[in-house]
């Protein structure tokens, strides 16, 4: 079906029209920035967007509006612009994962280091008391009370 003059006026004032609210980010609800629902929005069939239909260049120009947003950093689709900050977030989130575990194994070896040393600490301790000379004077220190080592909060 033929359209006149007039009527492709009109569709191309409001595929413009939509294409400026959806670039500001007016998005209908469960729309994305795309020609699909920029043919929605202006009443328009998306196929008239495609090869050599009447709306081609209005594709091509709001493909174009769209890619220089997104090179100046704005991102019209707020559902772009939560998914490419959350994936952000996700990546330092794994990267302080990864330093959170290197920092406890380095805590757990070094716990492990220190209590190796006490405990052959005190098996010194208790051989040497062992081969201390009664006879000579040797004055024994009362054994130290027990405590409770490793305890973290």
């Amino acid at each position: 079906m033929r359209i006149s003059a007039a009527q492709r006026t009109e569709n191309e004032n409001r595929i413009r029209a939509a294409m400026d609210r959806l670039l500001r980010g007016e998005l209908p609800p469960g729309g994305k920035c795309g020609i699909k629902t920029l043919a929605r929005e202006a009443g328009v069939d998306r196929n008239a967007f495609y090869g050599t239909r009447p709306y081609a260049h209005l594709r091509a120009e709001f493909e174009r509006r769209l890619q220089s947003l997104q090179q100046a950093g704005e991102i019209p689709d707020p559902r772009e612009a939560q998914i490419t900050r959350l994936k952000t977030e996700v990546a330092k989130l794994k990267e302080r994962l990864t330093q959170s575990e290197q920092s406890v194994s380095e805590l757990t070896d070094f716990r492990a280091e220190a209590l190796a040393r006490l405990a052959a600490q005190h098996e010194e301790f208790v051989r040497l008391r062992e081969v201390a000379d009664p006879s000579k004077r040797v004055t024994r220190l009362p054994s130290p009370r027990p405590t409770v080592i490793g305890s973290c909060s």
